[in-house]
């Protein structure tokens, strides 16, 4: 009788024992897959969640009004991945007398940078290119008398908005609910004044002075941006939001050890639950395995049937875990951050280490039983 033959016979002999090892096994393997692939794409996909949350730089300098390209030089500073968005503030009177922070900025790019912002509905741009619309602070609001009617007033300019111009109210539990925010051709037709700035010639609005930039990657990509910043602005106040940038960096590390740990803890897990198996397939079969050695077959070989039905089981588990894995982790990515995550074949060797490691540890005990069974007490019944 082959070798083959006596382990296909021997795994189908005791069926629910080798399922229940597979079973376990095969838990093992989709569980360390799917980890294992969520993790390979977690930096960029929890990076990706942090990027919802505004910006994490803010650039202040009151001398980039003097620069009407500063956002492009920032940006082209910071690189192409990142997102930065002017601010200009001024302090106008509304109808009612009350005076009110409006800041004047691109409200399309507020809009990307800035999700989180509770917004019913966001101004649309019209053919120009400019937002057709205003958004209201609710503490702001509160300093209105005719929302339909919107009437700023800044020096000796008063600014009225059009019936036709959506007006919507903003809601974010920040310094944010006490301003207005207008696109920022309003602004300036609101600011402008005779008086030319110093230095200049002419009429002139205000300008922004105030950059908030966003920067995809970890701390180590915010630290790299605001020395090239520091940079091309020397005299500007550059900090980033640290409690942002702080948290997304625990947040990403925690993660990462939340994962290892898992793993490990259902390794750990898995491994007693094989042992246990195995053990008790060798109790099982004891009699068996003792009329063999009686019967002349080197414990050699015994030990050798036992290891490659163990093999035989951890490989099956890594062929159907793997699968599994790759699938649980497709619906959790989706399910969780609204964008799949892909089989990795490079999941696959650790997935296999691992149950082999696994299968091995389970083995152990078995192994030294089996190798120092007695054919005849065991024949005797003793």
């Amino acid at each position: 009788m082959t070798l083959t033959t006596l382990l296909r016979r021997s795994l189908l002999h005791r069926r629910s024992r080798s399922l229940s090892a597979l079973t376990a096994l095969t838990v093992s393997a989709a569980i360390a897959t799917a980890l294992l692939t969520l993790y390979a794409s977690l930096d960029q996909k929890l990076h990706k969640e942090f990027r919802s949350f505004g910006a994490n730089i803010v650039l202040t300098d009151p001398n980039l009004s003097a620069n009407p390209n500063s956002d492009y030089l920032a940006q082209t500073t910071v690189g192409g991945g990142a997102r930065v968005v002017p601010f200009a503030y001024a302090v106008a009177t509304t109808d009612r007398g009350t005076p009110v922070v409006v800041v004047g900025t691109d409200l399309a790019a507020v809009r990307i940078m800035d999700p989180w912002w509770q917004v019913k509905s966001w101004p649309e741009q019209d053919s120009s290119g400019i937002d057709r619309g205003v958004l209201l602070g609710e503490k702001a609001a509160g300093f209105i008398a005719d929302e339909r009617h919107l009437k700023f007033t800044y020096g000796t300019n008063t600014l009225s908005i059009q019936p036709d111009v959506a007006v919507t109210h903003l809601q974010t539990g920040g310094e944010e609910d006490s301003r207005i925010y207008m696109d920022l051709a309003a602004f300036c037709a609101l600011t402008i004044t005779d008086v030319p700035p110093e230095g200049g010639q002419g009429a002139h609005c205000i300008r922004p002075t105030v950059l908030e930039i966003q920067i995809p990657g970890g701390t180590q990509a915010v630290e790299n941006a605001l020395t090239r910043l520091h940079q091309a602005f020397p005299a500007a106040q550059i900090a980033p939001i640290r409690q942002l940038v702080q948290g997304e960096s625990q947040i990403v590390d925690r993660t990462h050890s939340l994962m290892f740990a898992a793993v490990l803890l259902i390794a750990l897990t898995v491994a007693i639950s094989v042992l246990s198996t195995l053990s008790a397939s060798v109790l099982e079969r004891r009699r068996d395995f003792a009329l063999m050695k009686a019967l002349g077959s080197p414990a050699s070989h015994l030990l050798r049937l036992f290891l490659l039905e163990t093999l035989a089981l951890a490989l099956a588990g890594v062929a159907l875990g793997y699968l599994l894995g790759s699938l649980a982790a497709y619906t959790i990515s989706q399910l969780n951050f609204g964008t799949p995550t892909y089989p990795r074949l490079s999941v696959l060797p650790i997935a296999l280490a691992l149950n082999l490691i696994i299968a091995a540890l389970a083995a152990t005990l078995p192994l030294r039983a089996l190798r120092d069974l007695q054919p005849a007490a065991i024949l005797k019944g003793e």
